[in-house]
């Protein structure tokens, strides 16, 4: 008889190993008896607890979106499905009661309650202070700001205790939606500089490990890469106060095991599970699958214009024909997501994505191609991230396969995921699948981080045009709603035209969790937010 030991189990059900490290239980009575605890698991966990450190992962704003304020939020609204979405229309009180707009300047009045965890009250400075090190820690938090026209810590102004000014140096009507960002959470000023140095001035080597927030939920423990732990904080007064005292956010990389948790019940919640798992346990009663598009997100194609063939604007538009965009959407992403083709040849809308006018035709791929004067086709390369491998690779062999039918020969370069981005700015890969999705669901925040700036890192494409530019520009400064849905129609109709990048699909973020949990929301930012949970 063959012995069997606890190492054997625990291996051949990977299960079991991560229920005996969150609770020592399995089936479904772990969670069912913590009716104050919610207990999630996602692929990844923050690399940080502060979201502006250099390097910080996207799961570092999860930590900083729970436990710290903003000036604002969002309110919420539903889906045609009945799924709570942010609503980037409906600006709502945070930590400001109440703000000022003018053509100079946003004035807020912060609340006069608030205290930060450690009982500090939360003052104007902190706020300030807030503000001048998201621009003076560089990166991606000074890149986001730049973005909004807040450049210069001389626009922050602390009036007095509760009232914080920003000046503009442009009119910028997206100024006011970024004080709900992510990017934006307001820090314990003192405690920050009481740990930091001459070499360290905003404390980053501390505040990676350490926060210093007044948010809804405290960090009460942080293992990298195993899990975090979070308690609510019982004075916050910024908002309703959340249901569930208790969140344990662990990391269980294995999609398989993710799915097993989920499905013996020894979980709450699954985040971002892959395409497969969701629509196969769709049909599960005991759980809730809610695949939420992506706002102002694109799977694309992206053809560099400056590189032949793909300089040949005949050949990106042969190639488009040539797309079989139903069977990515089918055996990819197992329909969970929007096709971005079909629709019409004239763009009447501002809607960002939006289906372009192209549609799988061989024939018409053949023709064109011809008349770009490869009538036997040519041979290039597709390059497409293994971090995204799940997708991607199956996105990609099925654009391989269809593009042979029209003589264009393609080899698969399989990037690792840590290369990816180093790759894309090179900006020397000719042809590669990617994805990019805009804060806020405005065509601004899309086209201004992908089509208007060659240097940017989004551009794989290397594309620029003059007029697009002028155009995206005029949405993004133009205080008439009107003018700006006007310009973001056109150049979403030159992008069709000009074609550096095809459409492919609108993906979905897909979570699984028990029939007992309510309050997820999609937030643009692909992150959880813990306050509104609840569990019955």
């Amino acid at each position: 008889m063959k012995k069997i030991d606890r190492r054997s189990i625990l291996k051949a059900t990977p299960a079991l190993a991560v229920s005996a490290a969150i609770g020592g239980r399995t089936g479904t009575a772990w969670a069912d008896d913590r009716k104050d605890t919610l207990l999630s698991v996602s692929e990844t966990g923050p690399n940080s607890l502060d979201s502006e450190v250099v390097g910080a992962n996207r799961a570092a704003l999860e930590v900083t979106w729970n436990t710290y304020d903003r000036l604002c939020t969002f309110g919420l609204k539903q889906d045609e499905n009945g799924n709570d979405y942010y609503d980037y229309t409906n600006i709502q009180p945070e930590l400001a009661e109440e703000w000022n707009v003018t053509d100079q300047s946003i004035t807020f009045k912060l609340r006069k309650d608030a205290t930060f965890h450690d009982g500090t009250p939360v003052t104007a400075k902190d706020v300030k202070y807030s503000y001048d090190r998201a621009i003076g820690v560089g990166g991606y938090p000074k890149f986001i700001f730049g973005a909004v026209s807040m450049t210069k810590p001389e626009q922050f102004v602390a009036v007095d205790d509760h009232t914080f000014r920003i000046d503009y140096i442009r009119r910028d009507p997206y100024t006011l939606p970024y004080a709900a960002a992510p990017v934006s959470f307001i820090l314990n000023s003192e405690l920050v500089k009481q740990h930091s140095t001459e070499a360290d001035p905003w404390g980053v080597l501390w505040t990676k490990n350490n926060t210093a927030g007044g948010g809804a939920y405290k960090v009460d423990r942080w293992t990298p890469g195993q899990e975090i732990v979070y308690v609510r904080n019982e004075h916050w007064n910024c908002g309703t106060k959340p249901k569930i005292q208790r969140i344990i956010a662990r990391v269980v990389p294995s999609a398989a095991t993710r799915r097993a948790l989920v499905e013996r019940g020894d979980v709450d919640f699954s985040f971002e599970m892959p395409p497969k798992d969701a629509s196969d346990l769709s049909n599960n009663k005991q759980l809730k699958v809610i695949s939420a598009l992506m706002d102002n997100t694109v799977v694309f194609l992206s053809m560099n214009v400056t590189t032949p063939p793909f300089d040949n604007p005949k050949v990106r538009q042969a190639i488009s024909y040539a797309i079989p965009y139903q069977q990515i959407l089918d055996l990819a992403v197992y329909k969970r997501g929007r096709v971005l083709a079909g629709g019409p040849d004239k763009v009447t809308t501002p809607n960002w994505p939006q289906p372009g006018p192209y549609k799988t035709d061989i024939e018409k791929a053949k023709a064109l191609l011809a008349e770009a004067g490869f009538p036997n086709g040519f041979e290039t390369t597709l390059s497409y991230d293994l971090g995204n491998v799940v997708t991607d690779e199956t996105t990609s062999i099925l654009i391989q396969n269809s593009l042979a039918q029209i003589g264009i020969k393609i080899s698969l370069n399989k990037i690792p995921g840590a290369n990816w981005r180093s790759e894309l700015t090179s900006k020397k890969l000719p042809f590669l699948v990617d994805i990019f999705g805009g804060w806020l669901a405005y065509p601004y925040f899309y086209f201004g981080f992908v089509y208007a700036d060659k240097t940017a890192l989004h551009d794989t494409a290397v594309y620029q045009n003059d007029a697009m530019n002028k155009l995206i520009e005029e949405s993004h400064f133009s205080s008439d709603p009107k003018a700006m849905d006007a310009a973001a129609t056109k150049y979403i109709q030159m992008a069709w035209d000009e074609l550096p990048y095809i459409s492919l699909y609108q993906p979905s973020s897909n979570v699984v969790m028990k029939n007992n949990i309510g309050g997820f929301s999609y937030w643009f930012f692909r992150q959880l937010d813990y306050r509104k949970f609840t569990k019955v």
